[in-house]
């Protein structure tokens, strides 16, 4: 006799929380859509499409050939990727951390939003998100019984953090805020005044702040009128500086480390997201009690993996950070920035970041109205900006992880697709 399993089995309670991740289910639609001939190109998902630098390939392969490679990793990294990350933060940021004590290597930042919120939120306990923000900041708080509480970030006021608005929200329970500069999805830059004011801001409340930092490399050039290559946020011709003041992290204030938290990446910076190599970076006080979580879910990264990675923080040249992260995004931005005005939205020229963002125009009731249009009618998949919060209901987001090629026939089609 058969039965029916669906109906003996429910799922726990906190699924009921979230939904499944917009673009794993948008995804699917574009799978379908492929399928029936429409070759859709997409706009709309940030994954380097470019490979990490030969060496560090090269450095996998020969790890991975070796007998003693396979085994089970510590959790805590191996000394190697440990030493090379603090090598990385002190070459690029200024910022000196003990690669025994105040690093933890992560398999991808998702992961250290999980682990960092079992570490410090209870059930019940409130955590504070951008709106607009990356959407997993709210999906693991709530799967995990915490109260998400958003704050807001506005095109008025540049995507910064309004502190005014913030003292006047009931933080008694607030355990963790989370931030994100450069910001993702908005393009807007990291400044030390901000970071200045959001250690005061945790020093004051006793909140831990968990600065996510993937985007710093992603710097696109402007062209100035006589074809100098120009930073998107100053004259000098540094491709990694900002005026002259090299990459910001939250770190370098001072007092950051006793109460903030940051996340870094491979994924965006090295062209590595599929290899899942991050980094969160602290005092060690907090990096052990995120440890004491990680032991009891999962063991150490693919040792081969962990050595490449190593090699690409400290061996990757300012030259190919250069071409890959500056000159090659600055040439598929200025398409970017085609598609937006063929599509009548505005948009910020200073934002930097492997995206941009724009505002969509007044004719259109929602949002979905031009983005559906633009997957259906122009087979050019981008992204609704509701997905990221309330905050972002006006605006759309395109990628600039797509061949130049691939970029320019989506501007055709769409050119083709809303004429004058």
């Amino acid at each position: 006799m058969e039965h029916n399993t669906s109906t003996q089995f429910r799922p726990a309670d906190r699924l009921a929380s979230v939904q499944e991740y917009y673009f794993s289910r948008k995804l699917k639609e574009v799978a379908r859509l492929n399928a029936e001939g429409m070759n859709i190109i997409s706009l709309a998902i940030g994954s380097p499409d470019m490979p990490p630098s030969e060496h560090t390939i090269e450095v996998l392969c020969q790890e991975a050939r070796k007998a003693n490679a396979h085994g089970y990793q510590p959790t805590i990294g191996t000394p190697e990727l440990r030493t090379a990350m603090a090598t990385f933060y002190q070459r690029w940021y200024g910022v000196t951390l003990d690669p025994a004590t105040e690093i933890q290597p992560l398999i991808g930042s998702k992961e250290g939003i999980l682990h960092a919120t079992l570490a410090f939120v209870n059930p019940g306990d409130t955590v504070l998100v951008p709106n607009p923000g990356y959407p997993t900041y709210t999906s693991l708080s709530r799967l995990l019984g915490a109260e998400v509480v958003s704050y807001d970030l506005t095109e008025a006021n540049g995507w910064q953090p309004d502190f005014e608005q913030l003292e006047q929200m009931d933080l008694s329970r607030v355990k963790l805020m989370w931030t994100n500069y450069p910001h993702m999805p908005t393009g807007a830059p990291a400044r030390r005044e901000t970071y200045e004011r959001l250690v005061q801001f945790a020093q004051k409340h006793g909140i831990i702040v968990v600065n996510d930092n993937p985007y710093s490399f992603i710097r696109p050039l402007l062209t100035s009128p006589k074809g100098e290559e120009q930073s998107a946020h100053g004259n000098n011709t540094s491709p990694l500086g900002e005026d002259g003041k090299g990459l910001l992290s939250i770190l370098q204030i001072p007092g950051a480390k006793d109460c903030c938290i940051e996340f870094n990446s491979l994924s965006k910076s090295h062209n590595m997201p599929g290899w899942r190599v991050a980094m969160l970076c602290s005092n060690a006080q907090f990096i052990q009690w995120i440890l004491k979580v990680k032991t009891n879910v999962e063991n150490g990264t693919f040792r081969a993996i962990q050595l490449a990675a190593a090699d690409a923080l400290t061996n990757t040249s300012e030259e190919w950070h250069r071409e890959m992260n500056i000159r090659t995004y600055a040439r598929r931005r200025a398409i970017a920035e085609e598609i937006m005005t063929t599509l009548g939205c505005t948009f910020d020229p200073t934002q930097t970041g492997m995206f941009l963002w724009g505002r969509i125009p007044d004719s259109y009731a929602h949002v979905e109205d031009l983005t559906e249009r633009v997957l259906h009618e122009a087979r050019v998949f981008i992204t609704p900006g509701f997905i990221f919060g309330t905050n972002g209901e006006r605006y759309i987001r395109i990628s600039l992880c797509a061949k130049e090629e691939q970029m320019r026939e989506a501007l055709s089609r769409i050119r083709e697709q809303f004429k004058p």
